[in-house]
């Protein structure tokens, strides 16, 4: 099994969670989070007044695949969420050591 964490920008993530139901991706979990990157944040204008904005918000999508769904996953992930800007995001890819799902106690690949 592999966890797959991604990082995206919040307006796309109309665009990845389609690709990856395309795909029969059955489930995320979904996070609203704020961070930076070598974006490292930006200055804005209100009232008059210049800020520094740090942290700008991102989404966090977290789904376990199987071994052989994940590269097709990154793929869907890569291109839907793609602007070719800087702050597009990053995924993670860990390996997954077991899954249970709570209703049944089904573990494995039954469970995801």
């Amino acid at each position: 099994m592999k966890m797959l964490v991604a990082v995206i920008k919040p307006f796309k993530l109309d665009a990845v969670r389609e690709a990856l139901a395309d795909l029969g991706v059955q489930g995320m979990t979904v996070t609203e989070v704020r961070g930076f990157g070598r974006q490292k944040g930006h200055t804005e204008l209100y009232r008059g007044a210049e800020y520094t904005v740090d942290l700008l918000p991102k989404i966090k999508l977290e789904l376990a695949v199987t071994p052989e769904m994940a590269d097709k996953a990154v793929d869907a992930i890569l291109k839907a969420a793609k602007t070719g800007q800087i702050g597009d995001g990053k995924i993670f890819i860990y390996d997954l050591e077991q899954t249970v799902r709570i209703r049944t106690g089904e573990s494995g690949v039954e469970a995801v």
